[in-house]
């Protein structure tokens, strides 16, 4: 009976001791993490956790979002974890996503881990088609799941969309992983529905509306368009915000306009509606107070860092230029080398045929030789056979006559005989300085070939002082040319040089609207009407109009507050 006693009570002290965790699943936008918690832990501890294990300092940006039934939510910081109305199986499932936007990425986004997590939940929300993205920027982002999105309407090839695409990325080339990731954001900024929550709502004509939050404020929509805003309320016109059931109340700045109502369809999204507002609002309004402390901090680190990743940049530049001489050089170099053994190769076959253009005149000489000692001797005989003739002249007339007339023969033959031995003898003296002169010409292409082939054919070719030598494994840098001091004259050249890049990035931002203009010029003569959506139809328009996200916001807000909350009422 003691022992069972025993064996229970170890039992129940087991279950306690492993009562005291729970497991929970964090999915990030790059992997996802496993954590075992305390029960006592509040949002705060958990949210905490996961930003030391993630590296992240830019923590205002981020939540821990969880589904519960047709809608989500946000953990709270300051309430404990099991508490919050959510599935308890284990593991507890929280998605660590981008609660609230920045309204300028370049100058708020610091840490190269928030802008990694921003690039990927904008990319996955214009992906998810969560984020409208007309056909030309989705050239620019590269997308193909928004291009695949958008080929149906136009008359254009995937081959035709995947040429745009790498023309456009020809001109990124060079840049590296982190400005890529920030001229990605840079450009979805200013998509329409960058950032905006939407919500259903009804004011009290129960007029269906949809309202939008975001880092500028909210805005109130037609239902069936979510780029266009029919009002808004920037965060600096607020005074308070509130809610009681399904009434949602926003007091203006301005106390002659009436208070803001409209009824939401559940409490939950009231409850979450209140969260965003808050925290945008809060938000709004740090980012036109002096920065803090720490983030004055992230700011210098932020700037330490980019200035050393610039001149890491540029070494890598030099090296890479230095390397692409080197490969030059060595280019040249082989390129010589075949020269000079084309050249070798030539003057041989030039030797080969004087050789035997030598030989066949010193042939024809010898012919020519012998042929005129024939006739020579032919000249001798012709000449002793006239000497007999006229030592056994006949004594007769007619004899005599005969032989007079043969001696004359004997004469014509005997003088032709002597003309062409000379002739002979001339011809053999023409082909004796012909031998002589090939046989110079043999000379000279041995003397040729002789000099091409004493040359090294690995004779360096000058190079600039800054080339290498074409083996990669042998450079030797010296490390006087690569160290780098952070003077102050150097950070105050690379706050100029800061300064000179915002410039240019001013330039760049008109040239890449230029581009867009261009392009979207390009494809619209392959636009099929009949297939465009009603967004596309809304884009149009306001392109047409010359209306963009920002433009909007301030005609929207030129109006007084107690006008625009009447116009909302009378929607």
């Amino acid at each position: 009976m003691a022992s069972v006693l025993a064996s229970k009570m170890g039992l129940n002290s087991l279950w306690r001791k492993q009562a005291k965790n729970f497991n929970v699943t964090i999915v990030t936008m790059d992997a996802d993490l496993e954590f075992s918690c305390e029960l006592k832990w509040r949002g705060k501890d958990l949210f905490e956790l996961v930003c030391r294990t993630l590296g992240l300092r830019e923590t205002w940006f981020f939540g821990l979002r969880y589904d519960v039934k047709d809608t989500v939510a946000w953990l709270k910081m300051d309430k404990k974890v099991l508490d919050h109305d959510m599935p308890k199986e284990e593991p507890i499932v929280f998605h660590f996503l981008a609660k609230f936007y920045p309204e300028n990425v370049e100058e708020e986004l610091l840490q190269d881990m928030t802008q990694h997590l921003f690039f990927l939940q904008v990319k996955m929300n214009i992906l998810e088609e969560e984020i409208y993205c007309p056909p030309e920027a989705s050239v620019l982002l590269a997308s193909y799941a928004v291009h695949a999105k958008v080929i149906n309407l136009y008359q254009m090839t995937a081959e035709m969309w995947e040429e745009r695409i790498t023309v456009c990325y020809a001109e990124h080339r060079g840049r590296t992983r982190d400005e890529a990731e920030m001229e990605y954001l840079k450009i979805a900024q200013d998509l329409e529905m960058y950032g905006v929550n939407y919500f259903s709502i009804r004011n009290k004509k129960g007029t269906s509306l949809l309202l939008g939050v975001d880092a500028l404020g909210l805005h109130i929509y037609d239902p069936d368009n979510r780029l266009t805003p029919k009002i808004s309320f920037p965060w600096n016109e607020i005074r308070n915000i509130s809610y009681s059931d399904k009434e949602f109340a926003i007091k203006p700045l301005d106390k002659r306009a009436d208070v803001f109502k409209f009824n939401s369809s559940k409490l939950k999204v009231n409850k979450l509606i209140l969260q965003l507002c808050i925290g945008n609002h809060d938000l709004f309004i740090r980012r036109r107070r002096v920065d803090s402390l720490e983030v004055q901090q992230m700011k210098m680190q932020a700037r330490e860092e980019k200035a050393r990743k610039q001149m890491e940049r540029q070494r890598l530049e030099r090296e890479k230029q230095l390397r692409e001489e080197a490969e030059r050089a060595r280019d040249e170099l082989e390129r010589r080398l075949i020269q000079l053994q084309d050249e070798a190769h030539m003057a041989n076959e030039a030797l080969l045929c004087s050789e035997e253009t030598a030989d066949l005149l010193a042939e024809k000489a010898q012919i020519a030789e012998e042929e005129a000692k024939l006739l020579a001797q032919k000249a001798a005989e012709a000449e002793q056979e006239m000497q007999r003739i006229k030592l056994t002249a006949i004594r007769s007339e007619e004899e005599k006559r005969l032989m007079e007339q043969k001696m004359l023969e004997a004469e014509m033959i005997a003088l032709e005989m002597a003309e062409e031995s000379e002739r002979r003898a001339k011809e053999a003296d023409q082909l004796k300085q012909d031998l002589q002169e090939a046989r110079e010409s043999e000379r000279k292409a041995k003397n040729k070939l002789l000099e091409i082939t004493s040359k090294s054919p690995y004779l360096p070719v000058p190079l600039s002082a800054n080339a290498l030598p074409p083996d990669g494994t042998n450079f030797n840098f010296s490390m006087e040319n690569l160290s780098f001091d952070f003077k102050d004259t150097d950070m105050k050249r690379l706050s100029m040089e800061i300064e000179k890049e915002k410039v240019e990035y001013l330039e760049k931002s008109k040239h890449l609207q230029e581009q867009l203009n261009e392009l979207k010029t390009e494809i619209e003569s392959l636009k099929l009407k009949d297939r465009e959506t009603p967004l596309d139809i809304l884009h149009n328009e306001n392109a047409e109009k010359g209306t963009s996200k920002q433009s909007n916001f301030k005609k929207l807000t030129l109006q007084s507050t107690k006008s625009r909350v009447a116009f909302f009422q009378e929607l």
